[in-house]
């Protein structure tokens, strides 16, 4: 039988190493997973300092067994994925929030808060049975034209939405600088400006100055080089789907363009082209 002395300090000893083990734990916990909210389609889990030039390339995804990739068929289970960084900018209160909410979420709130800084959504087309469309859509907030981080929310982008609110003539006249600014710090791989689309929103409402005379508009749009502009209201849901579309064809026409393809047969734009029913009723321009 071991001496009362030997049990004790044995028993101490157990303990100390116990204690360092927990320690040692608490000092070094697991890497936390992101919370399953953001695991899911509506949410964006996101790194600033991502690079999107390889993810913008086309990616395949075989959904057949590797058995039957030899068969005459196996081609016809695979689909194309293209992940696409947008940007949302314009001036506070112009309904950025709003119209990533509508076209995300199908949801409409009179009671945001300003952004800060900026955030993110994710939106996933099916664009057609081969090919799969993520949407990065960066909401940057309207006070951050003053600060130095935009070229850093900028980078990798491929499209964006400037958006104004046609009920506050003054919103509009600050398009001029978030256009130069961001022509300025973000350019596609050949140097020519990303594609860029004008939202005039909340249309539902009276409007002021410009955005009451089309053709105006459209002289407006070709002066300062935008891909084309719509009017837009997030709370009743006009031109939403729209805008977006018409501006993802833009990406893809480019996005061929810089690969070469422009020979095929028929690109993803303008597959989009002809399978859309034209909405006369509803105003928008391709400048």
């Amino acid at each position: 039988m071991l001496d009362r002395n030997v049990v004790m300090v044995l028993r101490t000893r157990h303990e100390r190493t116990e204690r360092r083990l927990r320690h040692k734990k608490e000092a070094n916990p697991p890497p936390m997973e992101p919370p399953p909210q953001l695991l899911n389609n509506n949410y964006l889990y996101i790194d600033l300092n991502m690079n999107f030039s390889e993810n913008t390339k086309q990616q395949t995804t075989k959904t057949k067994k590797s058995s039957q990739n030899n068969s005459p068929n196996a081609g016809l289970g695979e689909k194309r994925e293209h992940l696409y960084k947008i940007l949302v900018i314009g001036e506070l209160g112009a309904g950025k929030t709003s119209i990533i909410k509508r076209y995300v979420h199908q949801f409409f709130s009179q009671h945001y808060r300003a952004t800060i800084g900026v955030d993110f959504a994710l939106k996933v087309l099916n664009w057609d049975p081969h090919t799969i469309i993520r949407l990065q859509l960066w909401d940057i907030a309207g006070q951050e034209r003053f600060g130095n981080m935009t070229r850093v929310y900028y980078k990798e982008a491929v499209g964006a939405f400037i958006v104004f609110d046609v009920t506050r003539s003054a919103t509009l006249d600050a398009v001029v600088k978030w256009k130069q600014d961001l022509d300025s710090k973000v350019q596609l791989p050949d140097g020519s400006p990303i594609p860029c689309v004008l939202l005039a929103n909340k249309c539902d409402q009276q409007k002021e100055g410009l955005v009451n005379s089309p053709a105006k508009m459209d002289e407006y749009c070709k002066e300062k080089n935008f891909a084309g502009w719509f009017e837009t209201s997030a709370k009743e849901n006009i031109n939403i789907e729209e805008a977006a579309r018409f501006l993802v064809n833009k990406i893809l026409q480019n996005d061929q363009l810089m690969k070469g393809n422009g020979s095929q047969d028929q690109t993803d734009g303008e597959r989009f082209a002809l399978n859309q029913s034209p909405n006369s009723s509803k105003k928008s321009c391709s400048c």
